[in-house]
């Protein structure tokens, strides 16, 4: 399926521009939402991004240079109905892809305003896309990023969205059990039964990405054009664990790995991701499917990133170092992690694999922004047992 017309929710995020160029780029009729939500969250708390684009008419404007196609912009709120109704009635999207939901587990456990805060975000807004689409159009495809941390570490493999349980000589088919270990990843999991739910009441067509860790800052699209490039944090609070290891070997600063950094998880390349989504968009759910993909391509401990990242500094004569700190977080430290991923690979998904070529590109790109990095951003501040 080509030539959609593409709603993307959270269009200025860390995913949600490059997204827009590459449905763009891709053939599709694409239009970007975001109120700027995650950027003044980062603002407040004085965690500025290393690398920080232009406002999103901006990037539009760079993007029609570029490309010569035209990416429309709304700058609304996701949790007001009444204007997320009027954007839909205007553009008539054929499917929408929903980022834009407070992303950081660690600004989730700070304290009371911030919980709040993500737990009306993150499901208000969900539940407003589903009641927009339920009054206007129910043939929307929605293609939710979810993420990988719903499950925790069970210590049996983690199935793609669905259990088979047997059980007194009956057998059934469930939502794979969730096991969140944040309370942004609370409610990732609760918005994913929020969107089954009305699938199973009015056959919706659902994609649900649970997505591991992203890394890396290079697209196609957006070529050596760094205004295009995504913002890249690198605190404590939302920056993703290689993005932030990479800045701190830049700057000379201890790998802060927490514990002992056995915690393994998924990770995916930013490139994947946006093939991900595109290809689940181009093969869409069926009426009333609410379906699941695990969305990673390969796993990592933590401290098997950090020593990617010593060797990848060797190369350009960086001594990095590696602190192991005292683990903010309640999680285990050693566990059983094999989750499947069959889904995207079967529609096309050919992953770019981590190595120490792409971490050596994305240092060199870190270095020359080298003067801008602060170290006092880069210590955990926020602990699992109750705020900061």
């Amino acid at each position: 399926m080509s030539g959609m017309r593409v709603l993307v929710l959270g269009a200025d995020g860390y995913l949600g521009w490059a997204t827009c160029m590459h449905l763009s780029a891709a053939g599709h009729q694409v239009a970007g939402l975001d109120n700027y939500f995650r950027r003044d969250l980062a603002r407040n708390l004085d965690l500025p991004p290393l690398l920080d684009p232009p406002a999103l008419p901006q990037r539009a404007r760079l993007w029609r240079e570029r490309s010569g196609r035209e990416i429309p912009v709304f700058i609304q709120d996701l949790c007001d109905y009444d204007a997320l109704v009027e954007v839909m009635r205007r553009f008539e999207p054929q499917a929408v892809v929903h980022y834009a939901e407070q992303p950081s587990a660690p600004y989730s456990m700070m304290g009371p305003a911030e919980a709040r805060t993500t737990l009306v975000n993150n499901l208000v807004s969900t539940l407003n896309l589903v009641q927009a689409i339920g009054a206007l159009d129910r043939g929307v495809h929605v293609v939710k990023l979810g993420t990988m941390g719903v499950y925790g570490t069970p210590n049996i493999d983690i199935e793609e969205g669905y259990l088979t349980v047997q059980h007194k000589g009956r057998e059934h088919t469930f939502l794979y059990p969730k096991t969140p270990g944040s309370l942004y990843h609370l409610t990732k999991a609760q918005d994913g039964d929020l969107l089954y739910f009305y699938c199973r009441m009015w056959d919706l067509a659902v994609t649900d990405l649970n997505q591991g860790p992203v890394y890396g800052i290079f697209s196609q699209e957006a070529g050596d054009d760094p205004r295009l490039l995504p913002p890249l944090a690198y605190d404590d609070i939302f920056g993703t664990v290689l993005n932030r290891f990479v800045v701190q070997a830049a700057a000379g600063v201890p790998l802060t790995v927490y514990g002992q950094g056995g915690q393994t998880r998924g990770y995916l390349n930013l490139m994947d991701t946006l093939t991900c989504v595109r290809l689940a968009l181009e093969s869409p759910a069926e009426p009333g499917q609410y379906r699941v993909f695990n969305q990673f391509t390969e796993t990592f401990t933590v401290m098997e990133l950090a020593r990617a990242v010593v060797e990848a500094g060797a190369e350009l004569g960086l001594q990095v170092e590696v602190n192991n700190i005292p683990n903010p977080r309640r999680e285990a430290e050693e566990h059983y992690y094999n989750p499947v991923h069959r889904g995207l690979l079967e529609l096309g998904l050919q992953p770019h694999y981590l190595d120490t070529a792409m971490l050596v590109k994305m240092l060199r790109l870190v270095l020359e922004h080298r003067d801008r990095i602060r170290r006092d951003l880069m210590d955990p501040r926020v602990t699992w047992q109750g705020g900061a």
